[in-house]
């Protein structure tokens, strides 16, 4: 592995190292959710592919190191991804695999070892460029594109076909040479590649939002991946996005025998195929491709950050097959980052949406990789002593996957005689509370729901549809109610009158140069949204006032066990812990959090405000037959055609409890197609194992199968 950052990415020895790896392991788990979140859902990383990657090699090693704490919902269970809700879900024909890494050349020259070693001899192998764009799969029939979807979680991913669409190396009908080559010319087919868009197209994107006074995108692949899932199909068309097509959801439906050929009928049909590709029959010429490609890596019109290299007949593939994560036959070369030197100008803090306090290199602006790096992050006050840098220092500095710019270290012999060790302050920079570590996390926090750094974040959480689901409150109005100062917090929007609502300037105007404000019609909807908010509940309180580690199953557990805001008060943090899944890192969580005086302050004006903050029992008017089971939902319903969600509410009303994990309590797993680790994980416990059928049987007669719950 190149190294990234030896002091805190290197895993290698992360098993024998780590004094206390259930915290570790849980910390890594955390980490890693959290910037899956930011990557698949907000098109904005906080962090470099490269140190995404480190992070989920360490887990990976403690958790080889350490089976007793497997947990079937670990990030490193599942093929990745997030699935968000603004189009409409589409399952793909096939599961879209991610590519396991080698970073550097030593680890790509071991995997053709273990290649090698294992077919008995050297087969041809495909290189192709790594396109650094994002993840789409065009559905044809009969030789028509019918559907265009992102790439989501690798199982369902997101309608964007009237985005598609507009992206014009896209053929919206095959050439008919090529669909005549098809196995069945009428037949759907599914083929995959990456949207992207070129670095001028970039330049120019940004330029325009820097002149219109808005802030600019990251990089290529957040633009193209953010202008994919316009809901003006108009805004895609005039971004300038292109299309590298290069794979298919099944190679049964081709007359052809490997990748390279997939190419060039890709070509002949009409896709925008990379013309950087080659038929390698020797260990040598990958290599050679590799060099030449890396050579000429920043004079290419687009970003890339490696090299593909794939087995090229298909009927090897299929013989060799898949992980539970990426293909066997191909590997993805990740090319190392380019590394300057400049001066550390200071050291700030920013304080994140969850409170996470993250010291911030200020430099002196250097060009990397394609663009002017001023600022980077040193991630915890940890990080900072142990690449023991100081204001004052020239510091190394590269930008990871060509991402996120990190600092690695300083320059020793440059070191200024004065320069200062630095420490993370006591206090929040943003409000002024005090901030606290929890045991086994490397970042301080703040605590305090009233911080204004974290304000806009939870109030968009507190009205999202999953917390207490205020339809109308979108992200635009509560930025200018937070901008105006009508609200700085959620207990805030339940002092709104229509006056203030209906009066609020959404910083732009009409025709006539006249300011636009919301209105009156949409202040009355808002405010009967509000009022309707009221009722939701503790469990949908629990979640929407954005606890740490407390999601939304969390959050009902504990309602269950405390179905009131005052005995929740009342609860000693032993008590908290000993809730079925809850432990002592969510109890520790949720016990500051109600005792943090801002806190219980925002609680009372809510109480204040009339909004319920004890469970609401519903009764469903079925009988409770399924009382004391609790069951885990795992794959796809296609038979029914049910959701997770909409199967669990049913069961739910029966009176049973449904998690999002197996252990030696489940009563029982549904398990439907594609099911995924939590399959695995009630096999090995002997934990009973149902299909779509027998869930649909629950359903109908309301009466468990034989043998569930009998234990």
């Amino acid at each position: 592995m190149t190294e990234e950052n030896p002091s805190l990415f290197d895993s290698a020895t992360a098993a024998e190292t780590v004094s206390d790896p259930a915290a570790r392991i849980e910390a890594l788990r955390r980490e890693i959710e959290h910037h899956t979140y930011l990557y698949y859902a907000k098109d904005a990383p906080e962090i470099s592919d490269a140190a995404f990657d480190s992070l989920m090699r360490e887990l990976r090693e403690l958790e080889a190191a350490h089976p007793e704490f497997y947990d079937a919902n670990s990030p490193t269970q599942r093929v990745g991804g997030y699935v968000g809700e603004q189009f409409a879900p589409v399952t793909h024909a096939a599961r879209m695999y991610s590519i396991d890494d080698a970073m550097g050349l030593e680890e790509l020259e071991a995997w053709l070892d273990r290649l090698q070693e294992t077919l008995g001899r050297f087969v041809p192998l495909c290189c192709e460029l790594k396109i650094d764009g994002s993840g789409i799969a065009l559905t044809y029939e009969d030789g028509r594109l019918v559907r265009a979807s992102t790439r989501g979680d690798g199982t369902t991913g997101e309608d964007i076909t009237a985005n598609i669409r507009t992206i014009r190396d896209v053929p919206l009908r095959l050439r008919d040479q090529a669909q005549a080559m098809l196995a069945d010319p009428e037949a759907a087919i599914e083929l995959r590649g990456e949207a992207y868009m070129p670095k001028s197209s970039f330049e120019k994107l940004n330029a325009a939002a820097a002149a219109n006074g808005k802030d600019g995108f990251a990089n290529p692949r957040n633009a193209a991946a953010g202008s994919l899932r316009q809901k003006d199909p108009s805004i895609t068309e005039h971004r300038d996005l292109s299309t590298f097509i290069y794979a298919t959801a099944s190679n049964a439906a081709f007359r052809m025998g490997g990748q390279f050929e997939l190419l060039e009928w890709m070509r002949e049909a009409g896709f925008h195929v990379n013309p950087d590709v080659a038929l390698c029959s020797t260990r040598e010429e990958v290599l050679a491709f590799c060099e030449k490609v890396l050579e000429k890596r920043s004079s290419l019109p687009y970003d890339i950050d490696g090299v593909v290299v794939k087995v090229n007949e298909f009927a090897i593939q299929d013989a060799m097959g898949f992980t539970a994560r990426a293909p066997r036959w191909a590997i993805a070369y990740k090319f190392p980052p380019e590394e300057k030197t400049t001066l550390l100008r200071d050291i700030t803090v920013q304080v994140g949406r969850t409170g996470a306090l993250t010291p911030v290199a200020e430099l002196e602006p250097v060009r990397i990789a394609g663009s002017v790096v001023a600022r980077a992050t040193l991630h915890n006050e940890d990080e900072v002593r142990r690449k023991d840098v100081r204001v004052g220092d020239t510091v190394i500095v590269r930008k990871a996957g060509d991402v996120i710019p990190e600092v690695l270290g300083h320059v020793p012999s440059l070191r200024p005689a004065d320069a200062q060790e630095w420490s993370m302050p006591q206090t929040c920079p943003s409000c002024g509370s005090p901030v606290v570590r929890e045991e086994g996390e490397a970042a301080y926090r703040c605590v305090s729901i009233d911080c204004p750094a974290q304000a806009h974040e939870r109030l968009v959480h507190w009205a999202s549809r999953g917390a207490m689901d205020i339809e109308g409150l979108g992200d635009e109005v509560i930025g200018r109610l937070l901008e105006s100062g009508r609200v700085t917090d959620v207990a805030d929007y339940y002092n709104l009158s229509e006056y203030d609502l209906a009066t609020l300037d959404m910083g732009r105007v009409n025709k006539d140069g006249e300011a636009i404000h919301l209105g009156p019609v949409v202040a009355a909807k808002i405010l009967a949204e509000l009022q309707a908010s009221k009722q939701r509940g503790l469990a949908r309180v629990l979640f929407g006032l954005g606890i740490r580690h407390v999601g939304k199953t969390t959050a009902e557990s504990i309602a269950q066990a405390y179905p009131s805001i005052q005995a929740l008060r009342d609860a000693s943090e032993e008590q908290l812990a000993a809730i079925e899944g809850i432990g002592a890192i969510i109890a520790k969580s949720i016990y500051l959090f109600l005792r943090t005086p801002q806190n219980e302050q925002v609680i009372d004006r809510l109480l204040a405000a009339g909004v319920v903050m004890e469970e609401q029992r519903v009764d469903s008017g079925k009988p409770q037959t399924l009382a004391g089971l609790t069951f885990v939902l795992t794959g796809t319903l296609s038979q029914s055609g049910m959701s997770r969600t909409d199967a669990g509410a049913a069961l739910k009303e029966m009176g049973a409890k449904v998690s999002g994990s197996v252990s030696k309590k489940t009563s029982c797993v549904i398990a439907g197609e594609a099911a995924g680790s939590k399959y695995d994980k009630a096999v090995s416990l002997g934990v009973p194992v149902i299909d779509e059928a027998a869930f649909l049987r629950i359903l109908e007669t309301g009466e468990a199968p034989e043998g569930v719950g009998e234990a």
